[in-house]
């Protein structure tokens, strides 16, 4: 026992703890935190953080970014070349930015897409944390639950310590291309790519819809503000034009983004 008080949702009958240093949870938080659409640190599967924590050179997600390439290569299989590998990616990891850090912190119903969604509208670790249940159920995608959830989480004690130790790890505590204001020129919009853009990835432009406020959909409905179409739209441009929703260019969308393309 971690010595931390458990909650028992309404509800639901099982009881859980809420500390990131849970020693219960420890092993399944860190291989979720260094996960591919978290933090992504390739190298670290379940047998080597196993030989981690065994060897007591971790014990929570912040001691990843205290290890040592010689305490590393000492390891059982692992050997210098590893070593040095899984730290480079331990140290690109730091980069990573907030949307991926929330949802690698493991936060109850804080999945990929609403890391996405808090990142995008509070911009800092400190604008979130300064944040009150007002503040996080005023954005769309969030309800009562999941802010109580993220609100419990970021009072408790051995997660305000956790934060503590990777912001003074230099792990990054916003996004990398900057904080989109809330007021950005497509907040509050909704859009769907469809076909292929003459200079933009699908990602590019969904990257480029986020930062500018919006936010991407995957299927077309009355409340969407506009289909953004290239080549071979398929029906998702018949469908924008019988709802009469506006179908855009490349074009269009960066006259709409204002510069922030």
């Amino acid at each position: 026992m971690c010595g931390e008080a458990v909650v028992r949702e309404e509800g639901e009958v099982a009881v859980r703890c809420v500390s990131a240093s849970c020693p219960a949870q420890v092993k399944e938080a860190i291989g979720h935190f260094v996960a591919r659409k978290a933090m992504d640190v390739e190298g670290l599967g379940d047998e080597r953080i196993d030989q981690l924590l065994a060897a007591k050179l971790i014990s929570d997600v912040a001691g990843l970014y205290t290890l040592r390439a010689g305490d590393l290569a000492a390891l059982d299989r692992w050997g210098e070349k590893s070593a040095a590998n899984v730290l480079a990616e331990i140290e690109r990891s730091k980069e990573a930015g907030l949307a991926r850090l929330l949802f690698g912190l493991g936060i109850r119903h804080v999945g990929e897409k609403t890391g996405k969604v808090l990142a995008r509208r509070f911009g800092t670790m400190d604008a979130l944390r300064a944040a009150t249940e007002d503040d996080l159920t005023g954005v769309s995608e969030i309800g009562p639950e999941t802010a109580r959830s993220i609100l419990e989480w970021l009072g408790r004690p051995a997660n305000v310590l956790l934060l503590s130790k990777l912001e003074a790890a230099g792990v990054r505590m916003n996004e990398p291309e900057g904080a989109p204001a809330p007021g950005g020129p497509l907040a509050g919009k909704t859009f769907v790519l469809t076909g292929t853009l003459p200079r933009r990835t699908r990602e590019e432009a969904t990257a480029a819809i986020e930062r500018a406020g919006g936010k991407v959909s995957g299927s077309v409905s009355k409340k969407t503000a506009a289909v953004v179409a290239g080549e071979d739209p398929g029906s998702k441009r018949t469908k924008a034009e019988a709802l009469g929703v506006p179908v855009w260019s490349e074009d269009d969308l960066d006259a709409a983004l204002g510069g922030l393309a």
